[in-house]
């Protein structure tokens, strides 16, 4: 298929040691799953069937234009230095001007071995293709900057991890697949040129008014600051806050062991594989800054002046927390009404966050309760929720529609784990239903009455770990 107009691969226009030129391996009978037309409108992809759909982005056939390769990068994972990372189950097919003009990255994940890819398939079963099409598109109708899913196609293969599971292959939008991980590792063998050609690119693709490596440090500290705030607001945690998933976009990138919490828990943990608790919920700020001050240390690599460069991007990381709270602020404080938040309204918010936590209360619907009317019924403690209560009519008394400012910033479903993990079971049964259900409730999370699936899961519904698709 020649779609040679639509491509302009930046990416690939850079040295040879930014990646490895690589063909996706053909898969044995690709069925399409999910076509995401909004977002493949956006991206002025051309009209065509299924069946043509299911051969390109399965890997199949390769459109001219494309330039596949896969990326190197390496990473702190866990806290831990791997300094040999890569793309070892996607390919990235190459970057597209969209009907907005914007740049996106086209990818596939799960489309076979590349030279990154230590020992593995490079594969990936139905159930991860599945959940990040789900959560990914889910942000994305939650206003948190995001990785889309443009489409998920079986491959006719089965694979094996616990057991034989059926293959899939994911297409995936990025505003790029630009890494800290990406920096890290021509900072790591001192290879300034190239860091040099990163820095200069990330620049031009992402924050084309930033000034030098350190401009590009504060850019990327504010975009990291401001999504981290979302997805506190949302009750969401990534699970694997490595510098490898951590994009300089902004964009939330990596939808292993993610999870939106049930029950409000601060030190919550889904992830099967943080047994320290490393990447919970309460500690997704702390983490975010510890990246950026990874992120600091490679782009200091390049510079002359060093130690005015330390200075420098000391200042810029630690100023990071208190970009953190004000955005914050600004997210939780719109959950209670307040659209315009100020210092003094944090200890409001964090008393309910503490009725939340010692009752085990529900997030979103206690917040959406809020929203709606009446909040009562999801904190036991009814005197201490009635004393908040008057608390906040009398501060919010003052603000010209607080239930209107409510209503936008709290989502009425979230994609809970255990309507995951159903539509996953279905979907391995070869039932696409539940899948399909789920993404159009999702699509609309202020406006959705679809109240089964808005249910915190029961006892015995409950998913306690989350787990990577590797």
């Amino acid at each position: 298929m020649d779609m040679t107009s639509l491509f302009d691969n930046s990416y690939a226009r850079l040295p040879g040691a930014f990646f490895t030129r690589q063909q996706p391996t053909p898969v044995a009978a690709p069925r399409l799953v999910a076509y995401n037309e909004d977002l493949g409108r956006l991206l002025g992809l051309p009209k065509m069937s299924d069946t043509d759909r299911a051969v390109l982005f399965s890997g199949n056939e390769t459109p001219l234009g494309a330039e596949p390769l896969a990326q190197l990068y390496a990473g702190h994972q866990f806290g831990n230095w791997n300094p040999q990372l890569g793309d070892g189950r996607a390919i990235l097919l190459g970057e597209v001007l969209g009907t907005d003009g914007q740049r996106r990255d086209i990818q596939l994940k799960g489309s076979g071995p590349t030279p990154y890819s230590r020992m593995g398939d490079g594969r990936a079963w139905l159930g991860p293709v599945l959940r990040e099409y789900v959560v990914s598109e889910a942000m994305h109708a939650l206003g948190i900057p995001t990785t889309r899913a443009l489409a998920a196609t079986l491959t006719g293969e089965d694979i094996f991890r616990e057991g034989r599971l059926p293959g899939a292959v994911l297409t995936r939008v990025a505003a790029s697949h630009l890494r800290v991980g990406t920096f890290q590792v021509f900072a790591h063998r001192g290879e300034t040129d190239h860091l040099k050609a990163l820095t200069d690119y990330a620049i031009a693709r992402h924050y084309p008014d930033a000034v030098g490596p350190m401009g590009l440090l504060r850019a990327v500290c504010a975009a990291q600051a401001r999504l981290i705030a979302r997805w506190m607001a949302a009750g969401f945690i990534h699970g694997v806050m490595n510098t490898d998933n951590c994009a300089i976009s902004g964009e939330t990138i990596d939808y292993g062991p993610c999870a939106f919490m049930d029950s409000y828990d601060a030190n919550r943990v889904y992830s099967s594989i943080d047994a320290q608790g490393r990447y919970a919920y309460g500690n997704q700020p702390r983490i975010a800054v510890w990246n950026m001050a990874q992120f600091a240390t490679a782009l200091i690599q390049q510079m002359d002046e060093t130690d005015a460069a330390i200075a420098e991007a000391t200042e810029i990381v630690h100023a990071m927390p208190a970009q953190i709270e004000t955005a914050w602020r600004a997210a939780f404080g719109a959950k209670i009404g307040l659209a315009d938040a100020r210092a003094d309204d944090d200890a409001l918010i964090e008393r309910l966050l503490a009725l939340m936590q010692a009752d085990a209360a529900d997030f979103t619907n206690t917040f959406d309760a809020l929203a709606r009317g009446d909040a009562r019924d999801q904190i036991i403690d009814r005197a201490a929720f009635e004393a908040w209560h008057a608390d906040w009519q009398s501060r919010t008394a003052t603000e010209k529609d607080p239930r209107a400012v409510m209503q936008a910033a709290n989502p009425r479903i979230i994609p809970r784990n255990h309507r995951m993990e159903e539509m996953i079971a279905a979907a391995v049964a070869g039932d696409f239903a539940p899948f399909h259900r789920l993404n159009a409730a999702l699509a609309q999370p202020f406006d959705t009455d679809d109240t089964d699936l808005m249910r915190p899961p029961t006892r015995d519904q409950e998913v306690p770990a989350t787990f990577c698709g590797t």
